[in-house]
């Protein structure tokens, strides 16, 4: 039984045509010089970026400290929930002064993310003791638990919740 090669369809042809030319551009690569140096490398390339971003530190925070941090001013932006504070500076168009979940910077999100409610009766006011959650429905508590997980594969954690008179 022999094999023969059927060059009768045009599908057939081409095939073989671009198998050729692509073994072709392997074995044989172009050695010639670019004539023109791309415009994204005319002033050289680094993958340095412009400014290093600001190095975060892990710290205690209370609610009193942790309320400058609400993005006013392009200043960073930091929330709590369940006692662990994000820098979720980069989704500023969420938490910033004008974003969606602007009422959470620079305070402990964790009722308002418990209860999928942006209403301010959900924080706690600053000068109070932290929320204890103590009456929060388990789906609720397991929606926390998720905005945890979310938040924590997104954004940088940078320091623990503690009652103000503890820090």
């Amino acid at each position: 039984m022999a094999y023969t090669l059927d060059f009768g369809t045009p599908v057939n042809t081409a095939l073989l045509i671009y198998i050729l030319y692509s073994v072709q551009k392997i074995v044989f690569p172009s050695t010639s010089i670019p004539k023109t140096v791309p415009s994204e490398f005319r002033h050289g390339y680094s993958w340095m970026p412009k400014e290093h971003p600001p190095t975060v530190l892990f710290k205690t925070y209370t609610p009193k400290t942790l309320e400058p941090f609400n993005g006013k001013n392009g200043g960073r932006i930091l929330l709590a929930i369940n006692s662990i504070v994000f820098d979720v500076t980069a989704g500023r168009n969420f938490y910033g002064p004008d974003g969606m979940y602007g009422n959470f910077a620079g305070r402990d999100a964790s009722r308002g993310m418990a209860k999928q409610s942006f209403d301010l009766d959900m924080l706690t006011a600053v000068d109070q003791p932290l929320d204890k959650l103590q009456d929060l429905r388990p789906d609720e508590i397991e929606n926390m638990k998720g905005w945890i997980e979310h938040f924590s594969n997104k954004y940088v954690i940078c320091g623990k919740l503690v009652e103000n008179d503890a820090a």
